[in-house]
């Protein structure tokens, strides 16, 4: 006999509400707590300062006007349990001359000030007072009695809190479940997209209360489709730009031939060695923008700017020898702060920056690299000798390969767009603008504070 298949269910999944009632009920029951506890910390203080202030007056008014502690100011353990006052009077020989309360043993009269003693079984305040002719006032109240009197009152203005508590909960989770249900329903609608067909979706009968979250994951879809579009347009763009430095090659290569042997031949070489490196260049640009554009790997932390602007500056200083441009660091005073960011992203925005400076820079010519910082901001300026954008082509040297009419034949039109996005990773802002003091550009970088 064939044994019944046996059918898993899916997995066990916990919904919101639930997940509240779990995290919010312990929630509110510590607030209520720490509530009670405050509330019983600061009624102790405030119970305890208000009855020291009484004891201080009764027994500085003893002192001065030496009322009686006869018989009709008794007082019995009745009394004494409702806060009443014991009053002691010593003589300067510390002989007990009278008390309010016989159950009270005379002991020895204490130095002025409060205290907190233990006498006839029980804990008491107490406040001694110099009087007339060296005498000593001492009042005591009951320790029990102040405590009570706190814990009542604390209790008194907790009882509103421990009220409200669980009908703040109740409350809470009725939010939540309905919250759940909006978000089923969101859920159910964002599942019928795929990847051919992605849309926003409705806002019509979604709640108020979730309509910023499904307006943010509109967003999401937008860019996301974009980025689909982009990407695409990425390829095209590349196999189109990639087809002229390869053919270039290929009919220097043919021409090789038949001059190699010719004086013609070192001219053929050279615009042979010009094509490859474009190519290279080209190839080079393309794979560090497939990586940007890639889920990034490196996490995120403190990067020290100063650190990778040096970096920057002495991988390229090869670079700058070569075509005899004077490449250096002006830095502002004092410590620059770190950025949260990638260091490669920050590292690949200062690379291109300053490559183009010095490549787009005549020989003879001076880049300086500007570190600082203004009104709290991280600003790192690349200033260059080189002749500047024109200010029609300003708005379009950031798209992908777009490259100012003459610039030298070797760019690539990747190398600002690459700078661009990684610095938009960084959290900072790129910015270009020609100098106003002679030719050149600066091309800016800042933080958003």
């Amino acid at each position: 006999m064939k044994a019944p298949a046996l059918h898993l269910g899916p997995p066990r999944t916990f919904s919101i509400w639930r997940r509240l009632l779990w995290w919010l009920v312990p929630t509110f029951l510590a607030v209520a707590v720490v509530t009670a506890g405050l509330s019983y910390g600061m009624f102790t203080h405030m119970v305890a300062d208000f009855l020291d202030g009484q004891m201080v007056q009764l027994g500085d008014s003893v002192a001065r006007y030496g009322q009686p502690t006869g018989p009709s100011a008794q007082v019995d353990e009745g009394a004494i349990a409702k806060g009443d006052y014991v009053i002691q009077v010593f003589e300067p020989d510390g002989r007990l001359a009278a008390t309010s309360w016989s159950g009270l043993p005379a002991g020895q009269p204490l130095r002025p000030g409060l205290h907190d003693v233990r006498a006839a079984g029980r804990a008491w305040r107490v406040y001694a007072a110099a009087g007339a002719g060296g005498r000593t006032i001492q009042v005591f109240q009951s320790s029990d009695f102040r405590s009570g009197l706190a814990v009542e009152r604390a209790g008194l203005a907790a009882v509103p809190v421990l009220v409200l508590v669980p009908l703040l909960m109740l409350v809470m989770l009725g939010v939540a479940r309905g919250i759940s249900r909006s978000l089923r329903a969101i859920g159910q609608q964002a599942a019928r997209q795929d990847a051919h067909s992605i849309e926003e979706l409705p806002l019509a009968h979604v709640p108020d209360e979730i309509r910023p979250l499904v307006a943010s994951f509109n967003d999401l879809l937008a860019r996301l489709r974009d980025s689909f579009v982009a990407q695409r347009r990425f390829v095209q763009d590349a196999a189109h730009e990639l087809r002229t430095p390869i053919a270039a090659v290929r009919v220097q290569l043919e021409n090789l031939r038949d001059e190699l042997a010719g004086s013609a031949g070192n001219r053929q070489l050279a615009q042979l060695e010009a094509g490859l490196q474009r190519a290279q260049r080209l190839v080079d640009q393309l794979l560090r923008m497939s990586r940007q554009e890639s889920a990034a790997t490196e996490p995120a932390g403190a990067v020290d700017v100063e650190a990778q602007v040096r970096d920057s500056i002495h991988g390229l200083l090869a670079l700058a020898d070569r075509r005899q441009v004077d490449l250096g660091l002006v830095a502002q005073d004092g410590a620059v702060p770190t950025l949260h960011c990638t260091a490669a992203d920050l590292r690949s925005a200062l690379d291109n920056l300053i490559e183009n400076a010095v490549r787009y820079t005549p020989e003879g010519g001076v880049v300086d690299v500007h570190l600082g910082q203004e009104d709290g901001c991280v600003v790192v300026e690349v200033v260059d000798t080189g002749p500047g954008i024109p200010p029609e082509h300003l708005s379009r040297v950031f798209d992908r390969f777009f490259r100012v009419p003459g610039s030298p034949a070797d760019g690539s039109g990747l190398g600002l767009p690459i700078a661009k996005a990684a610095a938009r990773r960084c959290g900072l802002r790129l910015s270009l603008r020609n100098r106003v003091d002679r030719s050149g550009l600066v091309a800016r970088l800042e933080s958003s504070g």
